[in-house]
């Protein structure tokens, strides 16, 4: 599992209701089920009837890529590719044929099996990019969701404290009750604005980012086996690879540099 997602959510939730409780607040007032009801209920109708079913059936996988813990090396690769390129360089591509049939990466695993049957290296392209178009696409409608999540939550919640506040000046006999009346309608405003930015768009910025780490990747090797396929120099093909490392060290440096500003 993948902590940084769970102890977000956690801490994003536990500073709301310990900044609340810490103003004297109890916590039994944020406990309104029917609130509840109309935003998460409410959100998830809409949601469901903005997507087509064979999307929302793929929700846990998404699930699984935004709270999944998913270990990359790309140094690893670089190095794997290089071995295979030595071997294929002094003994030819076909020695990697037994290799590439029992590779656990999907993607490399095609890519070498097309290597070895011989396949032109520009269908070879066409092919590994319209995967990766596939799966980035794929990944996109995921994220897609939880954005759609994200923008009705907070309208539901407007909706369910507009019903409250109906319900309140239908009942001005008892003027003592209008403040805990009106303090109950506006927790379905909370409930929506919060989920929104506490669970829904951060899951969806998680799996956009798990989705660029993974096209990063499949780049890494696309151009590892076109290299292979080509026969260039083991050196030259792992100077060539290492700059997708340098890139994402200074993708890292922008983004600390941009923090500290």
């Amino acid at each position: 599992m993948d902590l940084t997602t769970i102890l977000g959510i956690v801490l994003g939730l536990a500073a709301l209701v310990g900044g609340y409780m810490w103003d004297g607040g109890h916590l039994g007032a944020l406990i309104v089920p029917s609130a509840m009801l109309i935003v998460f209920g409410g959100t998830f109708g809409a949601v469901a009837v903005s997507f087509p079913m064979s999307r929302l059936k793929e929700l846990p996988k998404a699930f699984s890529m935004a709270f999944k813990e998913t270990h990359r090396d790309p140094a690893a690769i670089i190095e794997e590719v290089v071995d295979m390129a030595t071997v294929a360089r002094r003994e030819g591509v076909l020695a990697l044929e037994q290799r590439a049939q029992e590779h656990p990466n999907q993607f490399l695993r095609d890519g070498l099996m097309m290597v070895v049957d011989g396949t032109d290296p520009e269908l070879t392209r066409q092919i590994l990019e319209l995967e990766m178009d596939a799966i980035e696409h794929h990944h996109e409608g995921w994220a897609k969701i939880f954005e759609a999540g994200g923008g009705f939550a907070p309208t539901m919640g407007i909706i369910g404290t507009v019903m409250g506040l109906i319900h309140v000046l239908g009942n001005l006999s008892d003027p003592s009750s209008l403040g805990p009346a009106i303090a109950v309608a506006f927790t379905a405003t909370l409930y929506g604005v919060s989920s929104a930015n506490v669970i829904y768009l951060p899951i969806a910025s998680k799996i956009k980012i798990r989705s660029k780490e993974q096209i990063s990747e499949m780049e890494l090797m696309l151009e590892g086996i076109l290299a292979l396929q080509a026969g260039e120099n083991p050196q030259l093909i792992k100077k060539k690879l290492n700059s997708f490392l340098h890139q994402e060290q200074k993708k890292v440096e922008a983004g600390e540099a941009g923090g500290e500003e």
